[in-house]
């Protein structure tokens, strides 16, 4: 585990370090000099916008930490199927991830030009298809994507077990991810945090808990508690689409 660790860091700090070499020698880009790094009146917008952004992601993290914990009273089986089930799902939530962190630039992009709906709909259409594909080949054939991780049959059962009560949030989560990556486009990022942490804290945690200790648990149920979650936060949003005063941009006209 230390090694796997010192091999993460290691990796990022050259990937640093080959940034700022090609940044230096790519002089057309941008020139760095140290009187550059300083403290900006911009910090105070990125502190207002982005600490809501870490402070949701934190205290995910710490409601994962309490899932796995559920999950490990279940017995050696269901914990190591669970851990499995992990990997594959942190795969999965690539594609709604990259489409959040996306969406933001891609919405103050067309903010200007007035097609908002243009970059919401975009969005939700990619990941939504993805979606669908990955979805159906949790659902069915989770045991093979297990596989990948692990040969012990009954640790391959259970992740499988996990994956078809999961397997509807490839779904659902790249549309209510595509939402998050337009509000927070909007620096509606407080609004996005406590919609995150009430997906999370009133559904997901007391449901997969719930799931966890009655007589004969499964791992299917406990899973399908992410899928609820997530489409409790997209009853959350207010409305489909964030509309702010008309913006006039090119190729858009306002009537009076």
């Amino acid at each position: 585990m230390a090694g796997a660790a010192l091999a993460t860091v290691m990796a990022q700090a050259v990937s640093v370090i080959l940034s700022v070499i090609i940044i230096y020698r790519r002089k057309q880009l941008f020139v760095m000099k140290w009187e550059y790094i300083r403290f900006s009146p911009e910090i105070s917008n990125f502190v207002r916008v982005g600490a809501p952004i870490a402070f949701q992601e934190i205290l995910t993290q710490l409601s994962f930490l309490a899932l796995c914990a559920f999950i490990n009273r279940l017995g050696l089986d269901a914990s190591s199927g669970y851990g499995v089930a992990n990997k594959i799902v942190n795969f999965v939530m690539l594609v709604p991830g990259a489409l959040m962190q996306s969406m933001a630039s891609f919405v103050a992009q067309n903010v200007g030009a007035g097609q908002e709906a243009r970059a919401a709909f975009t969005g939700m259409f990619i990941g939504g298809s993805i979606g669908i594909v990955i979805a159906l080949l949790a659902f069915f054939r989770g045991d093979l994507l297990a596989m990948v991780f692990s040969s012990d049959a009954a640790v391959i059962a259970r992740a499988a077990e996990y994956l078809r009560g999961f397997a509807p949030e490839a779904v659902v989560t790249a549309i209510l991810f595509s939402f998050i990556g337009y509000f927070n486009g909007h620096q509606k990022t407080l609004f996005v945090m406590l919609q995150g942490l009430a997906q999370t804290f009133i559904v997901r945690l007391p449901m997969s808990y719930i799931m966890s200790i009655r007589p004969g648990a499964s791992l299917t149920m406990i899973g399908l508690a992410a899928p609820c979650a997530t489409v409790f936060g997209h009853r959350a949003q207010p409305g489909l689409l964030y509309n702010p005063e008309p913006q006039k941009g090119p190729g858009h006209c306002i009537e009076d």
